[in-house]
């Protein structure tokens, strides 16, 4: 979002400030969130802020309710809307490099999990993706407790790659290493 220049009156919505603090979660953490700098980094004074927010625990509530209603979607859409299981949980790798945003705040999230509004946060996510993977795990033929403990090592190959992806040890998202990695990491873990 460009500054405005001087003079220039913008109304922003929540949902502005929400998107903008998410971006900025993913970009720096969670601790970084603070309602100065972030009216600043939009350009803005904080004045219209306090018009949707009593303070910015509450943005930051906002914020992740925002974000898990969009993963949720996101969810949905990966693995609810595709009929065969092995396509579902192929398409769940996959949108590891395009789910950018998504994947980002999930990874800062995880670096705050035991702030207060986060991790329930967290468990909820996590526990709605096990239970679709778990579910499409099941339609391949593993019984409950197998279907469990697979869906459980695939989410730790996420959750490892998102933590590599910190460290700045994984390849870049639009390479054919990267590429080559998605294609192994589906072998590998997902029947044929």
């Amino acid at each position: 979002m460009e500054p405005l220049k001087k003079n220039e009156k913008v109304t922003l919505s929540a949902e502005d400030w929400e998107r903008e603090a998410l971006e900025l979660i993913a970009e720096n953490g969670v601790q970084a969130l603070a309602v100065e700098p972030l009216a600043r980094r939009m350009g803005i004074t904080k004045g219209s802020f306090y018009w949707h927010f009593s303070g910015r625990e509450s943005l930051l509530v906002k914020a992740l309710q925002r974000w898990e209603e969009h993963d949720g979607r996101n969810l949905n859409r990966a693995l609810g809307e595709i009929d065969h299981p092995r396509d579902r949980l192929v398409s769940f790798f996959r949108r590891v490099g395009k789910e950018k945003l998504t994947h980002e705040v999930y990874s800062e999230l995880c670096a705050a999990a035991g702030h207060p509004q986060v991790e329930p946060v967290l468990e909820r996510v996590a526990e709605r993706r096990l239970e679709h993977l778990s579910a499409a795990f099941e339609e391949l033929g593993l019984d409950a407790v197998k279907a469990r403990n697979q869906a459980r090592l695939t989410y730790s190959v996420y959750l490892g790659f998102l933590q590599l992806q910190r460290q700045h040890q994984t390849p870049s998202l639009t390479s054919e290493e990267f590429d080559a990695y998605i294609e192994h990491v589906i072998r590998t873990l997902i029947p044929s």
